[in-house]
């Protein structure tokens, strides 16, 4: 999992629990890539997103 970087490379910084994670944005993308995999095309998560933010917003009184 300890990949050297080549100097220069870009590296995204974030906190995992008491650690600190640095990794390559390629490395980010392969892993958002896998965890979606087994969402169906047809599914669209934006629009499900949307929805629950309208109602939220709803119920919160704003609209």
């Amino acid at each position: 999992m300890s990949e050297m970087s080549a100097s220069g490379d870009r590296l995204v910084a974030r906190q995992e629990a008491d650690r600190l994670v640095l990794e390559k944005p390629e490395q980010i993308k392969q892993r958002l890539k896998a965890r979606f995999t087994q969402v169906p095309v047809e599914r669209r998560l934006v629009n499900e997103l949307i929805a629950e933010r309208r109602e939220e917003c709803r119920r919160e009184g704003g609209g």
